[in-house]
């Protein structure tokens, strides 16, 4: 699991929306590969999947305050699509914090 602080609070509904909206145009504009994410949110928890090539959720992200923990499937850590869009996500989130930056706090 990975900790990364936003040092503000984390409008889930808005990072959420974010992330819909993002993620597959990026991965795309990165990747160059149409691989279509499936965004879900059940309250303060965001899921990241794709059925087709992956047998289970690819990052699961539960928003707490200022704090998002993240875990990312075992079973992909060296994937080269689950790298790249750990790599828009981390974007994304700095543009989440703003001026604030974003630290992370534990990755283990």
């Amino acid at each position: 699991m990975k900790i990364i602080t936003l040092h503000k609070k984390i409008d889930v509904n808005k990072l959420y929306n974010q992330l819909k909206q993002n993620i597959n145009p990026l991965f795309k504009k990165q990747r160059m590969e149409d691989i279509q994410f499936v965004i879900t949110r059940v309250g303060n928890i965001i899921d990241i999947v794709e059925r087709e090539i992956y047998h289970a959720t690819l990052y699961h992200i539960e928003v707490i305050g200022e704090k998002l923990h993240i875990t990312r499937n075992e079973h992909y850590t060296d994937d080269v699509n689950s790298l790249a869009l750990e790599s828009i996500l981390n974007s994304m989130f700095e543009d989440v914090s703003g001026k604030l930056g974003t630290d992370l706090v534990l990755e283990g």
